[in-house]
């Protein structure tokens, strides 16, 4: 019996060791990462993804509106072409006034080769060019592009073709749909001068200038009179046969009889009956 007492107390011991020097096995670390939250999704889309993109409409509120202008809905698009330009010479000059006649010398070349198509230079003399500023004898590139310019400036204009020749363009010399690029110098901008009358035929007074005719009154017809007045009264024509009131309040004052006029006779010259 002790013996198996001692066997037993034995057994235990070793049992003891043995769990005192293997170690516990750890379990493996796992790094689940968490799913990021739709609420960041949907703002930090994938370049290309249009999954959780949320588009916002621009109203014209962002644009800040004066009073009795209705507020609309829409997207906000900028134009699809914009003149652009390049100033490599300040001019000394004044500034140029709108609607003056400017003289200009300038070399144009095509965006699309840089083909040279019309310069100033290869005129007669090397004279520049005039025209009438803001009254569509040029492109509207040449109209728009030289505000802010100074007398003896040089400009690079980058004109897009809706604002140069337009869709057609002007074949054989400027293709379809052509953007222009000019370099222009301001050489002066004087007054526009007073339209010239053609030989034997003197231009007619302007309506109410000084020393100006007034207009004769067709033949048979009232003069009008100037503003301001009061015309006087008409008198008007006398009836040829003037109705009597019918029932008057007050009877009229006996006069002497009236001969009447014979019957082969009109009573009125001016209007026979």
């Amino acid at each position: 019996m002790k013996q198996i007492i001692s066997l037993l107390a034995l057994a235990g011991t070793l049992a003891a060791a043995q769990t005192s020097t293997t170690p516990t096995p750890t379990k493996p670390a796992t790094t689940t990462a968490k799913p990021a939250s739709t609420a960041k999704s949907s703002t930090a889309a994938k370049p290309g993804s249009t999954a959780g993109t949320v588009h916002h409409s621009v109203t014209s509120t962002t644009i800040k509106l004066p009073p009795g202008v209705p507020v609309v809905r829409g997207i906000i698009k900028p134009a699809s072409f914009v003149l652009r330009y390049q100033d490599f010479q300040v001019g000394t000059g004044p500034v140029a006034e709108p609607l003056k006649l400017y003289k200009v010398k300038y070399t144009g070349w095509l965006a699309s080769d840089g083909k040279k198509f019309d310069s100033s230079e290869d005129h007669p003399n090397k004279e520049p060019i005039q025209f009438p500023q803001g009254r569509g004898r040029v492109i509207p590139g040449w109209d728009q592009g030289f505000e802010g310019m100074r007398i003896g400036g040089k400009r690079r204009l980058f004109i897009p073709y809706q604002l140069a020749y337009g869709a057609a363009g002007r074949p054989p010399v400027i293709p379809a749909k052509a953007d222009l690029i000019f370099d222009v110098e301001l050489v002066d901008v004087t007054e526009m001068p007073a339209p010239q009358a053609a030989p034997g035929r003197p231009l007619p007074p302007r309506p109410g200038a000084p020393g100006a005719a007034a207009p004769s009154p067709a033949s048979g017809a009232a003069p009008t009179p100037p503003t301001g007045t009061t015309p006087p009264p008409s008198q008007p024509a006398a009836p040829a046969n003037p109705a009597a009131p019918a029932n008057p309040a007050t009877p009229p004052p006996t006069s002497a009889p009236q001969t009447p006029p014979p019957p082969d006779k009109p009573v009125n010259p001016a209007q026979p009956q």
